[in-house]
């Protein structure tokens, strides 16, 4: 169980204590917590995170295969199997990275943007 955070800020249940999370919820919000961290942004934590916001500093050739094993970096520590991660761009240019993976007795398909 892990409590439930948004913004940065745990959510309040109402009763004095704070919103919880389980199952696909909670394995939802600490691989999104991961992939959307940069890489070394927290000084005791150097290994949390994912190097995703280097993406489109690469070549366009190699960002398919750079996706994949930031994506495979990143989610390490976690009990889940990565089915697979797909990169589309936006209009704008910035990189989306969708991810499907399944942990925690669920399949969860989900999206970053990647830089820009």
């Amino acid at each position: 169980m892990e409590l439930r955070r948004y913004n940065g800020d745990y959510v309040p249940d109402g009763t004095g204590s704070f919103q919880t999370l389980t199952g696909g919820q909670e394995l939802l919000q600490r691989v999104l917590w991961r992939l959307q961290i940069p890489r070394g942004s927290f000084p005791f934590l150097p290994e949390l995170g994912s190097n995703l916001h280097l993406l489109l500093r690469s070549a366009p050739a190699e960002r398919p295969a750079l996706a994949r094993q930031y994506v495979a970096q990143a989610l390490e520590p976690e009990d889940v199997t990565i089915d697979s991660v797909d990169l589309t761009y936006s209009k704008a240019g910035s990189a989306i990275v969708t991810v499907r993976l399944t942990g925690a007795g669920t399949t969860l398909t989900l999206s970053v943007q990647a830089g820009g």
